[in-house]
This record gives C-alpha cells, structure tokens and sequence, in this order.
C-alpha cells in the first residue's frame, strides 16, 4: 500500500551518494573531504547565526487565529487552536520555544514534524515536536502522505503537523545541509585550515639561517638531533597566539629572514569571506544580519532589513501559516478562520519615515488617530476613528458646502 518517498525523485537533488544514509544522522563527505551533517554545519558560525536567526524570527513574532466578520476580522481567543498557535502548543514548551524548535528542524534538515494530540471531537489539543530523523514519509495508493514513527505503523496526516521546505517530489522538504554539502564542507575546511594555521604557525613570520662561516672560523654542521631541538626550541617558545611579536634573541651567527607570505597573501581571510557569504546564500540571508558589514552602510541597510522579512522570512511564515491551517482547521472551517503572524513591527522604517506615511494618511483621509495608535501599538483614544476630507479634491466645477 506505501511507497517511501525518501528514496524517490529526491535522489536527483542530492549531492552525493551519501545522502541517504545523512537522511538518518549520518554525515556525507564533501568535496573537500570533510564529513558534514546537520551537527557539524551548526558548528559554523555563519550557518548557526542564519538558523538561529531565522528561528528567533519567526518565533518571536505573535501568531494569530483569527475570524472573518463581512469587512472585519476579529482575534477567536474561544477556539481551541488559538491556544495552541498563540500561548501554548504542549504542556512543556512555550510557543516561542515550540516554534524555534520547528524551524530549527527545517533550518537543518528541510522538515519539522510534530504529533497531533485530539480530543474525542476530534479537535486539536496539543502539538507534540517529533525527532525528524526518526519520521519515515510515505506515499499511499491515494497519494496522500503517511508517517512511520520509529518503524511503527504509517499514521495518516491528520496526526501529524508537517512543515517542509521546497520539495522536489511534493512530500518531504529537501535538506539545506545535504543540498549544500560542498559549500559547507569548504566553509569547515577552511576553517580547520586557518586554526592548524594558527595553531602551528610561528608569527615572527620568518625563518633563521646559519652561515657556513662567521669570521675566520667555519660552522660545523649541526646534528640531526641539534637541528630538532632548536625546531622544538624555537616553537615552545615563539609559535602560538600567545607568543606572537617576542623578541628573539640569536646566537652562532644566525640572522632572522622575514618571508613574504603571510595569510592574506596566501588569501586566507579573503577566503573564510567568501565561504561565510556563500553559507548566508543558503537560506537567503542578508550578510548584515550575520555580522558581515562590507555591504552594508548607512543608506542601505532599513531597506536591507525589510528586504529580509519579504525575501526570506515571509516564505517561511507562509509555510508555517498554510500548514497550520491545513492540518488544525477543519475542512468547514477555512472559510471563516485562518493563521497569520503579525510581521508589522519588522516592516516599520525608522522614526522620522513613519511619522511621515501616518501624516500622508491621516491627510489624505484613509487613517484615522486610532489606526495609527494601533499601528505603534497604543490605545484608541475617545474621538479617534474620525477620518479627514482634504477640501482641494472635489469634482471639477464644484463648490464644497462649508459648514459653520
């Protein structure tokens, strides 16, 4: 009757032929020859910061369950789902820590999953988050999703909450890590490269030669063993951060040679850049937002923040919203109740930007007092939902009535 969906179309996204096995926690080896799994990518910096980032993002926005009434909408604080979506999914977990936990799984591994617990009527009473390597997905003969849980029995869909990212086969989200494997297996060759650099490296950047001759009187060769005690001398005492810019102090006619390679000669820095930009472009990541500034000025970066909810944060609201919706709501009820988080307060430009639209629309008549005080967030004031007509914009030829 099932048919799984991990070994199917999807196979054609993947990177290499290790991506199955990553599927169940196990790491795949990139180009670089370094073993990447969602457990190492989260060790980068730059991927944790646009993981964690995201899911901050998302969680620490309110989610709304809300009631269409004509033109209006009201918040449904008496349905059920309102409290899951809005104050508490489970017992244990807040909705911030639920949905951080959510999107951290997508972050990773292109899928969340969690449990839905119902009451009798068949009404959702709790989410319970689900380990995404120990969730099988599968195809049914009616083409619906079914989950295996730890090799038990498929449940059907209305059990299981199902957040993906882009899928290939229209089932199960395609992994961030694997997708990217090489990018990430770079980034951490990199890195591994610059702190063996730092970690190995002398920082008197130079080497020490022996003449043959120092007056009249010829060296003699120094022993295998003398040579190794030097080496070993030499980088006790002066290899290490710690020891960088000593002073050296040279016998026997030695004389110190500055070498002309130094890391960003040999393009080190340029390239750790590079590949911390390349792991941002993953999940559509504005460089600012992860502490790489270059880009970025005083000009630009209201619009670059903005640019950030509507290109990258807002597919995954929507993701988050419409599975919501599909998998809490009964088939009746999406007519008069959707899910959307409130994004307004990220949206907002600076001080000056904003007191400026609000007086364009309170002149021109389409805000009131009171839409704006719920825009910045404070109460309706008595007399505030009156809306203003300017008096030059009536019909050609027309004379406005003044009242007295």
């Amino acid at each position: 009757m099932f048919t799984t969906q991990q070994f199917g179309t999807q196979s054609a996204a993947s990177p290499d032929k290790g991506w199955i096995s990553s599927l169940f926690g196990h790491a795949a080896r990139s180009a670089a020859g370094m073993q990447v799994s969602p457990d190492t990518a989260l060790a980068l910096t730059t991927y944790q910061a646009c993981v964690s980032l995201i899911a901050e993002s998302v969680a620490q926005l309110p989610c709304e369950l809300y009631r269409r009434q004509g033109d209006q909408r009201e918040r449904a604080t008496d349905h059920p789902v309102y409290q899951l979506v809005h104050h508490q999914p489970n017992a244990w977990q807040t909705a911030f820590e639920y949905l951080e936990q959510q999107q951290i799984a997508n972050g990773l591994r292109g899928n969340s999953y969690a449990f839905i617990e119902r009451d009798r009527a068949g009404r959702p009473t709790a989410l319970l988050p689900l380990d995404t390597d120990k969730v099988q997905v599968l195809k049914g003969s009616d083409n619906l999703p079914y989950y295996r849980l730890n090799g038990g029995s498929p449940l059907p869909k209305r059990m299981i909450h199902h957040v993906r990212w882009f899928t290939l086969n229209g089932y199960t989200g395609v992994s961030p890590v694997q997708l990217h494997c090489n990018t990430l297996g770079l980034a951490m060759a990199t890195q591994n490269h610059a702190s063996k650099v730092f970690a190995n490296g002398t920082h008197l950047a130079g080497v020490l030669e022996r003449p043959a001759m120092v007056g009249q009187q010829e060296l003699k060769a120094l022993s295998s063993d003398k040579i190794q005690k030097v080496k070993e001398a030499w980088k006790n005492e002066y290899s290490g951060a710690d020891n960088a810019m000593k002073v050296a102090v040279l016998q026997d006619g030695m004389s110190f040679r500055a070498l002309s390679m130094t890391n960003e000669d040999a393009q080190l820095l340029d390239s750790r850049k590079l590949s911390a930009l390349e792991v941002a472009q993953i999940l559509k990541v504005p460089p600012h937002k992860v502490g790489l500034l270059e880009r970025a000025t005083n000009n630009n970066i209201e619009h670059q923040g903005i640019e950030y909810v509507i290109y990258c944060l807002m597919p995954w609201l929507k993701r988050f919203e419409q599975a919501l919706m599909r998998d809490l709501l009964l088939p009746d009820e999406r007519a008069d109740y959707y899910i959307e988080f409130n994004v307004g307060g990220l949206l907002r430009g600076d001080q000056s930007s904003r007191y400026e639209a609000y007086a364009k629309g309170r002149q021109w008549g389409w805000l009131s007092v009171n839409d704006i005080r719920r825009l910045e967030n404070l109460p309706p004031v008595p007399g505030g939902d009156i809306y203003l007509q300017p008096l030059n914009m009536v019909p050609a030829g027309s004379t406005p009535e003044l009242q007295p």
